[in-house]
């Protein structure tokens, strides 16, 4: 073994201790390894770099898992997270969490340890064509070959990593792949490093803001953004009184101008809209999909990166910023009217179903912690909320909105933000995520609560076309449990002990509220059982009453 710490390093020691000093360097705070063999020079330099307090470690057991995790870490923090994985199909485990960061604008930097390039195609052990393995996803792909032995290169290049991951002048950042090819030993001492020289970055500004001229029956529509900008958000369509139809992960879903109920009134008032001003990233409804198609509307795209949203091709124009005159006061004042009159007629609804848990869950968490919302129905039942005063940060993963990864992005962004998350996901979302209850031994535990709304399987396409009745779809609607709803017989307290966690089974509010009324520490889980047959009749009776309520407040 004397020889592996020989005066001169392994090239592979040595790159790997250059591209994690330089990701320290440069602000780079959170490093999630995954266990495996090629990638070893890149783990021992975290773990020394962790040890001299200049990054954070985290070990996971799977890639998949921890690259939802540290997905979760940089959405809470807003800055670059490294994940190192081993080679063949650790790598490829990242692609779903790398296309979340894609499409939701998070920094990620993948760390994928190679075999050299010689052994590309010759049938060596866990060898695959890494370079192209995530396709379009990453922003930049970056490679490095241990045997070049150019120190000086590497760290430009992990430079011009970083830049383009936390978008530092582009304002558009997303996941980056650096592919690091090692060859043996990949044991051994860097030694001292070659110091690194000077850099900087001058970001490019984003653009003044343009003064929108009043007028125009208009609407705000706020999709997924960071806290910061959702509040801002909320708090100028306050001001200047323009009805805010804000969606949970907006952040902006409080004070006087949010409309809480809006998804189901839109389908009223959509008529009399005449702009529409969108922000961040929305995705949550098809009426607001609807609007977003609208060709005879003003619609501005509030978005300095380039990468403003545009799924209906109608987007009119698009800005850095605005600054908004005051709106139409009886404008305004229609809305509120709907919202709170529709939001009256709620109590002939069941008292337990997925919206009266999505209420109460974010009812339970304080201004000092956050939520953290699963997609499906999870995310679209706390959409029909009372609107809060001042409510937590909420997080979720609306990207591409799938429900991979819940699990690990929640115990993520606890991780991030140093502070308590609650979490409201279903079933099928936990199942997919189940390898990530897995908690390595001698990890930090985050504070997170998991609020499992379990109702047997996929309702959210029982409001969908796909759930309709045979009358309306014919023999298609025989297909629909196999196909869409599948359900599952899975005992998710039995599932959960399994893991040595604490759980607790609720079917009814009051028992939901005692098991959130204490402080959430460490990882728990709570089971809220639900019946899933309801839920198209719910969605029907709403839509029929906001038609009603706008009818009548518009006179």
């Amino acid at each position: 073994m004397d020889d592996l710490f020989a005066a001169a390093p392994p090239p592979s020691i040595l790159a790997a201790a250059i591209v994690l000093d330089e990701l320290a360097a440069l602000g780079v705070r959170d490093v999630v390894v995954c266990p495996g063999s090629r990638s070893a020079p890149l783990a021992y330099a975290a773990a020394r770099l962790d040890q001299e307090a200049r990054l954070r470690l985290h070990v996971r057991l799977d890639e998949r898992s921890a690259g939802f995790f540290a997905l979760g870490i940089a959405k809470a923090s807003g800055h670059a997270v490294a994940i190192i994985t081993t080679s063949g199909t650790a790598v490829a485990n990242l692609a779903p969490s790398l296309a979340e960061a894609r499409f939701g604008r998070i920094p990620l930097i993948a760390l994928t340890a190679d075999r050299p390039a010689t052994l590309v195609g010759t049938g060596a052990n866990q060898t695959a064509n890494q370079v192209g393995i995530f396709g379009t996803i990453p922003l930049l792909v970056a490679r490095i070959a241990a045997a070049d032995l150019a120190p000086e290169a590497w760290r430009s290049l992990i430079r011009r990593v970083v830049v383009t991951a936390e978008g530092r002048l582009t304002h558009c950042p997303g996941p980056v792949q650096v592919n690091i090819e090692l060859t043996p030993p990949l044991i051994g001492d860097p030694g001292q490093l070659p110091p690194g020289g000077a850099f900087q970055v001058e970001p490019a500004p984003q653009g003044r803001s343009i003064r929108l001229d009043p007028g125009p029956r208009t609407v705000i529509i706020a999709g997924d953004l960071p806290p910061d900008q959702g509040r801002s958000w909320a708090t100028e369509a306050a001001r200047v009184q323009i009805p805010l139809l804000a969606e949970p992960s907006s952040n902006a879903r409080c004070g006087g101008a949010a409309i809480s109920l809006y998804r189901h009134l839109l389908g009223g008032f959509s008529p009399q809209i005449e702009r529409v001003i969108v922000v961040g990233h929305p995705t949550l409804s098809r009426p607001v999909e609807t609007l977003l198609a609208r060709q005879d509307l003003e619609i501005i795209a509030v978005d300095s990166s380039g990468q403003w949203p545009d799924p209906g091709w109608a987007v009119s124009r698009v800005v850095p910023g605005v600054r908004l005159d005051m709106g139409d006061a009886r404008w305004m004042a229609s809305w509120v009217q709907a919202d709170r009159s529709l939001r009256s007629r709620l109590v002939a609804l069941p008292p337990w179903t997925g919206e009266a848990v999505a209420a109460r869950v974010l009812a339970s968490v304080g201004e000092a912690e956050a939520v953290f919302l699963g997609a499906s129905n999870p995310i679209r039942d706390a959409d029909l909320a009372p609107i809060a005063s001042n409510p937590p940060p909420i997080y979720a993963n609306r990207g591409l909105a799938g429900i991979d990864g819940t699990i690990a992005s929640a115990a993520g962004v606890a991780t991030g933000l140093g502070r308590p998350v609650v979490a409201l996901l279903g079933d099928l979302s936990t199942l997919h995520d189940i390898g990530s209850l897995v908690h390595p031994v001698g990890e930090p535990v985050p504070n997170l609560r998991l609020v499992i709304a379990d109702d047997g399987g996929g309702s959210l396409f029982s409001v969908l076309e796909y759930g309709a009745s045979r009358a309306q779809i014919g023999d298609l609607a025989d297909w629909f449990d196999r196909l869409f709803a599948v359900p599952i017989d899975v005992d998710l307290l039995r599932v959960v002990q399994g893991f040595n966690l604490p759980v607790t089974s609720v079917s009814a509010p009051a028992e939901l509220d005692q098991a959130l009324a204490g402080k959430v520490s460490g990882l728990e889980v709570i089971v809220a059982r639900l019946e899933r047959k309801t839920r198209a009749d719910r969605e029907k009776h709403l839509a029929a009453w906001g038609r009603e309520v706008v009818k009548k407040a518009l006179g």
